[in-house]
């Protein structure tokens, strides 16, 4: 090499001719990767390839898809991680599914056992197939729970968690896909998903038709954590949808005729339960027990349910907002035995018993809540209860039952609601209550008390306003105190207070009236603060 050689224009250009090399070289490699993984991902036919869905599993890898023909497959599958089964065929909506669906069915062939109809895996889809006669189904036996809206049911025979249960479609310490399949007629629960210590079980359960199982439709227990989206369940032997020390999301699904709950949530279950329908169910059209069970539900829609629209009880404490509850054969909305639920901003309408029902030491917060024309009371606090009541709108036109009634050694404070009508009262009185701040409209001549406080009762009633009942407050042998109320269109007199235990203080109210022989109070008994009430005529 000759002594006037560019040596750094010579290294540039050697090192770049290295660059170039290694780009092409690792271009090449891209390009290997791409096709090789284009190789790897085959599509498997059944039965063009494999007699049955067990072998083409069997010779498939991670990523492929096994595409299966119509027709009725009489086996149990286990999926691989990562497989995609999917149903050949029309893509229409038929009777009950897709049409491809109805034309591709798994038959367990109703045999005994501890093999479910699908055992699924990590990462797999089953896309599209009718799952059924997985165990065995009794009809007699459906109907003989149907008929007892399933009292007789062990508490744990049909769930999913249970020993010996065997789900038509079990996904167990997996995330995977299970979407527009039919699951019906089997011996236990439809779709069954049960989580695993240190693993994430958050499949996706879409778009299924789950009906007539000899358990629940879907069942969730373990802490697992589904999104169930977009399912229909019907006429299954426990609840639609159940979950048991779970934490899915449970968002727009029919779920109806279940024997049980349109949706049951117990053993410390925490779920989002979101703009669901739960209608025409055995049981509640939501149920929720259990200590520490703390779903929030809310934007559902439960009517004509056998017990209540949405039910709570045994400590449970849920948060229940913007749900609409009608024409339920008990309360729209009701809690007891300990409950202690958060109720916002829900409307309840033409309940065979109460609106919101509170009952047997429950404990509740009832905000923004319009409860109308129930066929007892809007509200009812009963039997050791509590409840703050706040900003409602309560009404009912006609019937003999109160709007709002605080029984059997209850507590309620009642504040700044609009009430409308109410029978014998507005307000019943049969324990601890605070009134104040409220709005009260009569509805006819014949409207009785705006509040009526009963023997042995406690009430502060202040700063109302009450236009249009026979008498604002009526008291007899109650403690009362009547503070700076506001009162027009009564008969009589505006207040009522007789043998009281202990001095009745009635001051700083108003009083409207044109008939000339109305009277301010009829006071009878011991009187302690008695002025600066107001009657103008």
């Amino acid at each position: 090499m000759e002594f006037g050689t560019n040596w750094p224009t010579v290294c540039n250009v050697y090192l770049q001719g290295l660059y170039n090399i290694t780009m092409r070289h690792v271009t090449l490699l891209l390009l290997a990767a791409a096709a090789a993984q284009t190789t790897i991902a085959a599509t498997i036919q059944v039965p063009l390839h494999h007699g049955t869905i067990q072998a083409a599993i069997d010779a498939a890898e991670p990523g492929d898809t096994i595409r299966v023909a119509p027709g009725t497959y009489r086996e149990q599958i286990r999926l691989k991680p990562g497989i995609t089964i999917r149903s050949d065929g029309d893509n229409r909506e038929g009777t009950d599914g897709l049409k491809r669906t109805e034309a591709t069915i798994i038959d367990g062939g109703s045999e005994s056992g501890d093999q479910p109809g699908v055992m699924m895996a990590e990462a797999s889809t089953l896309d599209g197939f009718t799952v059924t006669h997985v165990g065995v189904y009794d009809e007699a036996l459906w109907k003989q729970h149907f008929d007892s809206k399933g009292d007789e049911l062990g508490d744990a025979e049909g769930s999913v968690q249970a020993e010996g249960t065997r789900p038509a479609i079990s996904i167990q310490g997996v995330s995977c896909t299970v979407t527009h399949c039919i699951v019906h007629h089997n011996g236990d629960v439809g779709i069954g998903v049960l989580g695993r210590g240190g693993t994430t079980t958050a499949p996706h359960i879409t778009d299924n038709f789950v009906f007539r199982n000899m358990g629940g439709g879907i069942g969730v227990a373990d802490g697992a954590e589904p999104i169930i989206r977009n399912n229909t369940c019907k006429e299954n032997l426990r609840a639609g949808i159940g979950c048991r020390n779970a934490n899915p999301i449970i968002f727009n699904n029919l779920s109806f005729q279940n024997i049980r709950a349109g949706i049951g949530c117990r053993e410390g279950s925490k779920p989002l339960i979101r703009g669901n329908k739960c209608f025409l169910n055995r049981r509640a059209g939501i149920g929720i027990r259990m200590r520490d069970t703390a779903p929030v539900v809310e934007n559902n829609e439960c009517y004509e349910n056998e017990m209540a629209g949405i039910g709570c009880r045994d400590g449970a404490s849920p948060i229940l907002r913007y749900n609409i509850c009608s024409k339920n054969k008990m309360a729209g909305i009701g809690c007891r035995d300990g409950a202690a639920p958060l109720i916002v901003g829900n409307e309840c309408r033409q309940n065979e018993l109460a609106g919101i029902g509170v009952q047997h030491q429950a404990s509740a917060i009832l905000r923004e809540n319009t409860c109308v024309d129930n066929k007892l009371v809007a509200v009812g606090v009963t039997a050791e209860s509590s409840a703050v009541i706040t900003g409602n709108d309560f009404s009912r036109v006609g019937g003999l039952p109160p709007i709002i009634a605080v029984k059997e050694d209850s507590t309620a404070t009642i504040g700044h609601n609009r009430i409308t009508g109410g029978g014998v009262a507005a307000i019943l009185v049969q324990g601890r209550a605070t009134i104040t701040g409220n709005t009260f409209t009569g509805i006819g001549a014949a409207q009785g008390n705006a509040v009526w406080v009963w023997a042995n009762s406690t009430a502060a009633i202040s700063d109302n306003s009450f236009n249009g009942y026979r008498t604002a407050v009526n008291a007899t042998k109650a403690t009362v105190t009547i503070t700076g109320n506001h009162v027009s269109q009564f008969q009589g007199a505006a207040f009522v207070v007789k043998e009281s235990p202990a001095s009745a203080h009635v001051y700083g109210n108003t009083v409207l009236s044109d008939d000339p022989d109305a009277n301010l109070i009829d006071l009878q008994g011991a009187s302690g603060t008695v002025e600066q009430n107001v009657l103008k005529k």
